[in-house]
C-alpha cells in the first residue's frame, strides 16, 4: 500500500515530446464514477386519478425519482481508496466506480470535506490496482505542462493537455480557495478526476470551470494536491477533518480603512473582533489590529492568514506578529480546533437618513434585539436602510449592521455619528465605524473626504 500523503521526489519538470507514456500509465487509475440518488417525488398530481384506483385526495401514488450525475477520481492505494469531489457524491444512495477496462464496482463513502469539496471512497481492491502517485503542487510554476484525465459527459479516458495558468485562485466558492489554474480543457464530468504534472503525478484534483455555456472555455480549476493530499489523509484516518482555529474574525484591509488606522499600506489581516476564551484573546490579541505574520509566514491578507491557520494542526504552538496604532507587537499562542456555526438574522425599524452616503439609521428598536445576536445592554445605531450603488454600499455596509462606533467613539444615536461624519470630512479623512453584523464585529471605512 502506498502511504497516505507520499510525495514523489521533485526535480526539474522534464518536457516530454508527447504525453502517450504518461497517459498510458496512468489511465488505469483513473475512473469514471455513477451516482444514483433516489428522491421521493409527491408534486404528480392527477385530479382524475381516483377514477383508476383507491382514492387518495387526487394524488397518485408516490414514486421515487432518481436522480444521476456523473463525475471522475483516481486511485490513490492498492486496498482500494479513490479519490473526488464532494459535490459529486454528496448525497448519493449508490455510488459505482468504472474502470478504463469497463469493469464497474460499487464503492463506499469513507468521507468528505464540503469547505475544500474533496471525497475518499473505498472499494473492495481488484488485481494489478496501481495506485496514483501525489506531487508537490508548491513546485509547479505558470506556464508548466499540465495533463487532465476524466470522463466529461460520461467519456470515459478522456486526456488533454495544457499549462498552468495561475497558482492561488480565489473563485469565492468556498473560505480556503486556493486554486490551480489550468487552460487544459475540463467540462462537466471531470470533476474529481487528476491534473498531472509531466512526471505523471496528480499535483491537483479538477473541480470547478469559468463557463458562460456550460463547456469549457479554457479556464478550469483544481484544488492542490498540497490542500487536497492533507484533506484525504485525514479523512482516512479519522473520517473528519481537523482545522487550525485561533478566535479571530478578519477583514481585508482597504485603502480608506489603512488611512484610518494610520497604516502606511493595506497589506496584513484587520482583526474585526476577537472570540472571548479563544486563543487570539489568550495571547493579547485585540480588535482593530492588523496581523503581518504567522508562524513565521507573511500576511498580505486576510484570506492569508485563513489559510495559514487552517494548515495548522490544532495544538500546534505558533507566533503572530500584529501591527496596533503603529507599534510592531509579537505574540504567542496554542492553535485550536475549528468550529462552524451560522447565523442568520432581519429586522426593520424607522430611519434617518443621510442622503449624501445612502445610508437610513435609527436607535435599535428593542423587540429586534434577539434577532440581531445583540446583549440586552448592548448599544449602537441600527441601519435600516442602504441604497444600491451608495458611499455607504461601497464601503460594505449592510442593512441589519449596528454601528457600535464612530472614530473610537461609542454611538447610540444616528446624530452620534453623523457628528463623527461631519468631523471627518472637515479633516478631509476616512471615518472608521466598527459594526456588530450577525453578532460578529467587523470595521468598515468610508471616505467622506
Amino acid at each position: 500500500m502506498l502511504p497516505m500523503g507520499s510525495v514523489a521526489a521533485v526535480s526539474a519538470q522534464e518536457v516530454p515530446g508527447d504525453f502517450t507514456g504518461i497517459v498510458r500509465e496512468k489511465i488505469p487509475a483513473v475512473v469514471a464514477i455513477t451516482t444514483r440518488q433516489f428522491v421521493e417525488d409527491q408534486t404528480n398530481l392527477m385530479p382524475f386519478s381516483d377514477f383508476f384506483g383507491p382514492f387518495n385526495g387526487g394524488q397518485s401514488p408516490v414514486q421515487p425519482q432518481v436522480r444521476e450525475a456523473l463525475g471522475s477520481g483516481f486511485v490513490i492505494s492498492q486496498d482500494g481508496y479513490i479519490v473526488t469531489n464532494n459535490h459529486v457524491v454528496q448525497e448519493a444512495s449508490e455510488i459505482h466506480v468504472v474502470f478504463s477496462d469497463k469493469e464497474t464496482s460499487p464503492a463506499q463513502l469513507v468521507g468528505r470535506d464540503p469547505a475544500t469539496d474533496i471525497a475518499v471512497l473505498k472499494i473492495d481492491p481488484r488485481p494489478n490496482l496501481t495506485p496514483i502517485v501525489w506531487g508537490d503542487s508548491d513546485a509547479v510554476q505558470p506556464g508548466a505542462w499540465t495533463i487532465a484525465i476524466g470522463s466529461p459527459f460520461g467519456l470515459g479516458g478522456t486526456v488533454t493537455v495544457g499549462v498552468l495558468s495561475a497558482r492561488s485562485r480565489d473563485i469565492q466558492v468556498g473560505p480556503y480557495d486556493d486554486f490551480l489554474q489550468t487552460d487544459a480543457s475540463v467540462n462537466q464530468g471531470n470533476s474529481g478526476g487528476p491534473l498531472f504534472n509531466t512526471r505523471g503525478e496528480v499535483i491537483g484534483v479538477n473541480t470547478a470551470i469559468v463557463s458562460p455555456t456550460g463547456g469549457s472555455i479554457g479556464i478550469g480549476f483544481a484544488v492542490p494536491s498540497r490542500t487536497a493530499r492533507t484533506v484525504v489523509d485525514q479523512l482516512i484516518r479519522t473520517g473528519r477533518i481537523e482545522r487550525g482555529f485561533i478566535g479571530v474574525r478578519l477583514q481585508e484591509i482597504t485603502p480608506a480603512t489603512a488611512e484610518a488606522l494610520g497604516m502606511p499600506g493595506s497589506e496584513g489581516a484587520l482583526v474585526a473582533s476577537v472570540e472571548p476564551g479563544g486563543p487570539a484573546e489568550k495571547a493579547g490579541v485585540q480588535s482593530g489590529d492588523v496581523i503581518t505574520r504567522f508562524n513565521g509566514k507573511e500576511i498580505k491578507s486576510a484570506r492569508d492568514l485563513t489559510l495559514a491557520v487552517t494548515s495548522q494542526k490544532p495544538g500546534t504552538e505558533t507566533t503572530l506578529t500584529m501591527n496596533r496604532g503603529g507599534a510592531e507587537q509579537q505574540a504567542a499562542l496554542t492553535v485550536s480546533q475549528r468550529e462552524e456555526e451560522e447565523v442568520q438574522t432581519s429586522a426593520v425599524p424607522t430611519p434617518e437618513t443621510d442622503d449624501s452616503l445612502g445610508l437610513a439609521l435609527s436607535p435599535i428598536p428593542e423587540e429586534v434585539r434577539p434577532q440581531l445576536g445583540l446583549q440586552p445592554d448592548a448599544s449602537g445605531v441600527f441601519v435600516q436602510g442602504v441604497a444600491p450603488n451608495s458611499l455607504a454600499a461601497e464601503s460594505g455596509l449592510q442593512p441589519g449592521d449596528v454601528i457600535v462606533s464612530a472614530n473610537d467613539r461609542n454611538v447610540t444615536q444616528p446624530s452620534e455619528v453623523e457628528e463623527e461624519l461631519v468631523e471627518s470630512r472637515q479633516e478631509k479623512r476616512p471615518v472608521l465605524l466598527r459594526i456588530s453584523r450577525q453578532g460578529q464585529s467587523l470595521f468598515a471605512a468610508l471616505d467622506v473626504s
